[in-house]
C-alpha cells in the first residue's frame, strides 16, 4: 500500500479540523441556518456545471433512489451541519471535536440495530469507555456533575449531530446504492437545501449577512468542508477501505485541539486529555476487536 494513500483520510481530518474551528467562528458571525443554507448554494453552484449532465442521463436510477438520497441528505447535509454550528455557540471546539470523533462508535452501535450485525466485545466495553469519557469531559472531571446536571447544551446538539451522521454512514451501507458518489453528494445538497430554505425565508434581518467576516467562513464550508473533504475520503475508502480511513477520526480531537489553541485561544485542561482519551480508546476498542459477544446474528438482506 503507498503510503501517500493515507495522505487522503488524513488530509480529510485535517479539513475537518478546520470546518470545527469554522463552525466557532461563524457562531458569533451568523445563524447556523444561515450558513448552512449558503454552503449549500455554493456546492450546488460549483458542482453544477460537472454533475447536471451525467445526473440527467443518470435520472431513471435517481428516480428509482430519490427518497433514499433526500433521507441521507436532511442526516448529512442539513442536520448535522446546521447542528454543528448551533453546538458551536455554546461549546468548545475541542469538545465538538472529542464528542465528532465518537462517529464510529455510534456507528457500530447503529449497525446492530440496522443492520443486524453481531454485537462485539469491543463494542460493549468501548461503548462503556467512551460513555464514561464524555461524562468526565462533559462535567469538567466530575463526573457526579455531568450525571446531577445533565450533559451541557452544546455537548448534547453535537452528540446529536454526531447520530446523525452515523446514521447516514449506516443508511447507505444497507441501502448500498448504486449512484456514483458525485452525483449522490448533489442530490444530498438539494434534499438538504430544500429541508433549510424555510428557515432561512424566516431568518430576522441582519441573521444572514454577507460581508468580509462572513464570506471566508462560506467559502470554507462550501468548498473545503464540502467538497474537497468528500473528495479526499471517497479516495481515501477507495484506496485503504472503509475501515483503515475511520481510524483516521481519532485525529480529529488532537487536531482540532491544536488549531483551538492557536487560533481561539481556547485552553486545554485536563479533563480534555483524560475524558477525551478514554472515550477515544474506547472508539479504538470497537474498531480492534471484533470477537462477537454472544454470538452473530443473521444479517438482514439489503433492500432495493
Amino acid at each position: 500500500m503507498p503510503l501517500t494513500s493515507y495522505l487522503y483520510p488524513f488530509l480529510a481530518i485535517v479539513l475537518w479540523a478546520g470546518n470545527v474551528i469554522v463552525s466557532k467562528l461563524a457562531a458569533s458571525a451568523i445563524s447556523p441556518v444561515a450558513i448552512t443554507f449558503y454552503r449549500l448554494i455554493l456546492l450546488l453552484a460549483l458542482m453544477s456545471p460537472f454533475v447536471l449532465k451525467p445526473l440527467w442521463n443518470n435520472r431513471a436510477l435517481i428516480r428509482r433512489h430519490w427518497w433514499k438520497l433526500a433521507l441521507s441528505g436532511l442526516l448529512a447535509m442539513a442536520f448535522f451541519q446546521s447542528l454543528s454550528y448551533r453546538a458551536a455557540e455554546s461549546t468548545t471546539a475541542t469538545n465538538m471535536a472529542i464528542v465528532t470523533a465518537l462517529i464510529p462508535l455510534l456507528t457500530a452501535l447503529l449497525s446492530v440495530l440496522v443492520l443486524g450485525e453481531a454485537v462485539t466485545l469491543g463494542m460493549a466495553a468501548g461503548g462503556v469507555l467512551s460513555f464514561a469519557g464524555l461524562l468526565y469531559l462533559v462535567g469538567q472531571g466530575d463526573m457526579s456533575q455531568a450525571l446531577r446536571g445533565g450533559v451541557h447544551a452544546g455537548d448534547a446538539l453535537m452528540l446529536l449531530a454526531a447520530l446523525s451522521y452515523s446514521l447516514y454512514g449506516v443508511l447507505l451501507k444497507y441501502w448500498k446504492l448504486s449512484v456514483p458518489a458525485w452525483q449522490a453528494i448533489y442530490v444530498q445538497a438539494i434534499a438538504g437545501l430544500a429541508f433549510m430554505l424555510p428557515q432561512f425565508l424566516l431568518l430576522p434581518a441582519g441573521a444572514a449577512t454577507l460581508d468580509a467576516r462572513t464570506l471566508p467562513l462560506i467559502g470554507y464550508s462550501g468548498i473545503g468542508s464540502s467538497i474537497l473533504l468528500s473528495y479526499l475520503w471517497i479516495e481515501g475508502v477507495k484506496r485503504l477501505g472503509p475501515s483503515r480511513c475511520s481510524i483516521f477520526i481519532n485525529l480529529l480531537p488532537v487536531l482540532t485541539a491544536g488549531c483551538a489553541i492557536a487560533w481561539l485561544h481556547e485552553e486545554m485542561h485536563a479533563y480534555h486529555l483524560i475524558g477525551g482519551g478514554v472515550s477515544l480508546a474506547g472508539v479504538l476498542l470497537t474498531q480492534m476487536v471484533q470477537r462477537p459477544l454472544l454470538g452473530a446474528r443473521r444479517t438482514p438482506a439489503t433492500r432495493a
